[in-house]
């Protein structure tokens, strides 16, 4: 078997790979109750992967989702006790927004993702701060629990958490697979030229893949704020990189048009051992930035498509 042939298959090799060494130091992490309680634990940075998917599907990059999501959790922490339930669609209707202006400037006024993701992200980091006047907030505990309490509990040993992960992977994955838009974005990511020479407004479906990643960064926040019982302008710092990670080790490649959702749940399971391998190795907290940036390297290296790449500056 070729090389390339195997590049498909490597994620969940690779995933088996991590347990079996992970169970073999510590035969305690192969208990049901500890895979279910680990999954739980990454469903935050899952969403947010799955929402990184559709702009790197398309062959572009959202580093706003981290602030984003940052900027969510004070919104929730702030509105909750005025706006009760409707506080959630409020933070995914401004994350869907967001995203629309993050696709707007790529698509119409020819800003790179790279830049304009950035540039909103930014805003959203200052819109934390000055929402939050710079410091952590709390829920009411007892609004909380009875509005969302559902989001973080069990049903029996399952975190609820997990059937939020499986409902929205199911509705992203039928996107990606059953509808138009999902068509659209492949064709875009596999040759954006190729598509708007086929007659497809590629404008328009770029800037609804930015927007549905910051749809899902916003769920990521909400969940996370949930979680916490608060926000901050910084509470969710450090989940971006990974949640990166997680989409590129799946086997969706910057240069887009090849992987998905499916790809990007194997990706955050491997993220997921990855991290609890680093406890269990003893690698200490700061450390393990400069493991996920040396997996992100590596990750683009095997997933990326030189073919669609000329020059690299």
């Amino acid at each position: 078997m070729t090389f390339q042939r195997l590049k498909s298959h490597l994620p969940w090799i690779t995933l088996l790979v991590l347990v079996a060494v992970v169970g073999a130091v510590d035969p305690t992490f192969l208990r049901p109750v500890n895979l279910l309680g680990l999954a739980g634990d990454i469903v935050p940075l899952f969403i947010m992967a799955l929402g990184l998917t559709f702009a790197i599907y398309i062959g572009g990059i959202d580093l706003s989702a981290q602030s984003m999501a940052n900027m969510i959790t004070v919104m929730a922490s702030l509105y909750l006790s005025s706006l009760g339930l409707w506080v959630a669609p409020l933070c995914i209707a401004v994350g869907f927004l967001l995203g629309t202006v993050s696709g707007y400037f790529t698509t119409r006024q020819f800003v790179p993702s790279f830049i304009s993701t950035l540039a909103v992200g930014g805003v959203c980091f200052s819109m934390a701060q000055w929402l939050s006047g710079n410091r952590a907030l709390n829920m009411d505990a007892t609004q909380r629990d009875a509005l969302f309490g559902w989001m973080i509990g069990r049903t029996g040993i399952i975190p609820n958490e997990l059937f939020i992960a499986v409902g929205l992977l199911a509705i992203c994955l039928f996107i990606e697979r059953r509808t138009t838009l999902g068509r659209a974005l492949k064709a875009v990511g596999a040759g954006e030229l190729a598509a708007a020479a086929s007659g497809l407004n590629v404008g328009r479906f770029k800037i609804l893949a930015f927007a549905i990643s910051g749809a899902l960064a916003a769920v990521a926040g909400l969940l996370f704020s949930v979680k916490l019982s608060g926000g901050a302008p910084t509470i969710a710092n450090g989940f971006l990189l990974p949640a990166i990670v997680a989409v590129l080790v799946g086997g969706t490649p910057l240069t887009g048009g090849v992987g998905g959702v499916l790809n990007t749940a194997i990706g955050t399971l491997i993220v997921a051992v990855i991290r609890s391998s680093m406890l269990y190795f003893g690698i200490e907290a700061t450390q393990q930035q400069m493991v996920f940036g040396l997996v992100l390297i590596v990750a683009i290296a095997l997933t990326i498509d030189r073919s669609k790449l000329r020059l690299v500056k």
